[in-house]
């Protein structure tokens, strides 16, 4: 027997809309008498991920024949991916991964949200790639340099050509090669490199006292105009005085012909006590010119063996003796350049001659910070550099090559070098690697092919 409707009393309006609030998405409420006890349902399950909306219906794709290509999985109805999988259950995964059906989700890789994250919650600081580069660039040339990667990239031409001398940019020309600034940078970031190491002097004191001797010995003062000169031989020091005696009043011209006086007229900071060296190197303007070290020392063997009787008996006749079998009766005026490399390789490298002796022992770049280091190949354009930040008077330029001046080209270096024994050389390198390596220049190329050439 069914029961009619008045056997259950009608709830009022109150609790009609308080039951309605109660119950659940099957439509009975929580508190649903049953048997007449109130039930509990349990938690209701977390509600799955609402997949995206399927596709309309495609007509279904005939099955590919052996050899043909697949279509893509997304165009596939549900029913006939199934089939390929069953027919090709390995070439299907590989050809399709599964998660690129339709209807599955993809998650996201970890560092994609973290980096959404980021950027959401703020700005994200990004390091200056260009400062990267360069740090880099200085930190990577010196390793190279060290390794004799660079061995075989030439040195830059002692007369660049004229086209060269500029660049244009901005429709305009600019005098300078940008290269050369380049370069310089990169030299100078390398010396604070190198000399940041905690065992390079960080001074002129912390020297032993015969680097200090000779390093003090070759610093010319003006303290006429504020500056300080470590003069190297065989990077143009003869014109460096000249110009230092014309400031000084001493010449009355850069142009002398006559032959120069190193000593005379000249003022060294070892003449002087400890407190004006220090005030000196705190104050003045410090610079240093360097060479490619290879062409330094050929330059001096040539000059000083084949030209100046001193040299020949003093040192020539000595190596002659030394290394040459039946030599005790040569003059000192044929040394060869291997018997002058051979010289070198057994002389302590703090008891030669100035003119030979690497430019790291003469000037120590670690125990004084030079402001500026010129270069040899653009001799003139750094000279007057200086000579415009020491503001000397116009009038004073860098002095031309004498017309004697006997300049080492490319193709002499290359002669000499490649009529030297080869492990002659590569013995001899690491007493003037230091040279190579801070002031960026490449290890000499002594390879058979570059000697063929």
């Amino acid at each position: 027997m069914i029961p009619s409707e008045a056997s259950f009393p009608l709830p009022r309006e109150g609790e009609k809309e308080a039951g309605m609030q109660r119950r659940g998405k099957d439509g009975r409420g929580a508190g649903t008498p049953r048997n007449g006890r109130l039930l509990r349902r349990p938690p209701a399950r977390p509600a799955r991920p609402s997949l995206p909306a399927a596709a309309p219906p495609q007509p279904p794709s005939p099955v590919p024949a052996a050899g043909s290509r697949h279509p893509a999985p997304h165009l596939l109805p549900g029913h006939e991916a199934g089939r390929l999988r069953r027919r090709w259950p390995g070439s299907f995964e590989a050809m399709f991964p599964r998660s690129h059906f339709s209807g599955e989700v993809r998650r996201a890789p970890a560092s994609a949200c973290s980096r959404s994250r980021l950027r959401a919650g703020g700005t994200v600081l990004l390091p200056s790639m260009l400062m990267f580069g360069v740090i880099l660039a200085s930190s990577g040339l010196l390793l190279m340099i060290e390794k004799g990667i660079l061995a075989e990239v030439k040195p830059p031409p002692l007369h660049p050509p004229a086209s060269e001398l500029s660049r244009r940019v901005g429709g305009r020309e600019v005098p300078g090669d940008f290269d050369h600034e380049v370069l310089r940078d990169i030299r100078n970031r390398t010396i604070r490199s190198v000399c940041g190491q905690r065992a390079m002097p960080r001074s002129v004191w912390e020297l032993p006292a015969g680097q200090r001797r000779t390093l003090l010995r070759h610093l010319l003062v003006s303290d006429k105009y504020r500056f300080l000169y470590c003069y190297v031989p065989k990077v143009a020091c003869s014109n460096w005085k000249r110009i230092l005696k014309v400031l000084d009043g001493a010449l009355e011209s850069v142009d002398v012909k006559l032959k120069m006086d190193h000593k005379s007229d000249l003022v060294f900071l070892g003449d002087m006590k400890p407190e004006e060296i220090n005030y000196r190197l705190k104050n003045y303007y410090k610079f240093i010119f360097v060479r490619n070290p290879a062409e330094r020392l050929l330059s001096a063997y040539r000059n000083k063996f084949g030209e100046i009787k001193e040299y020949q008996l003093k040192y020539g006749v000595e190596i002659v003796r030394r290394y040459r079998k039946n030599g005790g009766k040569s003059a000192g005026d044929d040394v060869t350049f291997s018997e002058f490399l051979r010289y070198l390789l057994d002389e302590d490298v703090e008891k030669m001659n100035e003119h030979w002796m690497p430019i790291y022992n003469l000037c120590q770049p670690c125990a004084v910070r030079y402001d500026f280091i010129g270069s040899y190949e653009r001799l003139n354009e750094d000279a007057n550099h200086v000579l415009e930040k020491v503001q000397a008077p116009s009038f004073i330029r860098f002095p031309e090559r004498q017309s004697w001046y006997k300049p080492v080209t490319a193709e002499t270096l290359h002669y000499y070098l490649c009529n030297t024994p080869q492990k002659l050389i590569k013995e001899l390198l690491p007493k003037y690697i230091l040279d190579f390596s801070l002031f960026a220049y490449p290890l000499p190329n002594i390879t058979s092919e570059f000697c063929r050439q």
